[in-house]
């Protein structure tokens, strides 16, 4: 059975990743694209924050999102297939590959630790 909370979450943080690129690939900066993206679906910054984390999106929110975000009624509650590796993606994985080739393994130690500081 799947299960509808998790179904419409993956597809709203889908709907915020396409909007996202959208923006960035029109020069938009980053800062400020989650509240932007917040607005655009009438909700509040707060509860776009929640809704990524642990809320479950009712049916009417649900219904909302769908309305403000372009979307047919229903979108959020259809299963989709994983999404590959977004164009972004793949630019930062070729060039963390180019760092982690270009240097030694004192220069490697860094680059991974440097990762997992900003990845938490």
């Amino acid at each position: 059975m799947v299960n509808i909370t998790v179904t419409r979450r993956q597809n709203v943080l889908a709907l915020f990743q396409a909007y996202a690129e959208k923006a960035l690939a029109l020069g938009t900066s980053p800062k400020g694209l989650e509240q932007a993206f917040a607005a655009t679906l009438q909700i509040s910054p707060s509860m776009w924050s929640q809704i990524k984390s642990s809320r479950p999106i009712g049916d009417k929110l649900a219904r909302q999102v769908e309305q403000h975000g372009g979307k047919p009624a229903g979108w959020l509650d259809e299963e989709r297939a994983a999404a590959g590796v977004s164009q972004g993606e793949q630019q930062f994985l070729a060039l963390a590959l180019k760092a982690w080739r270009a240097t030694n393994s004192d220069g490697r130690k860094a680059l991974r630790a440097h990762l997992r500081e900003i990845a938490g």
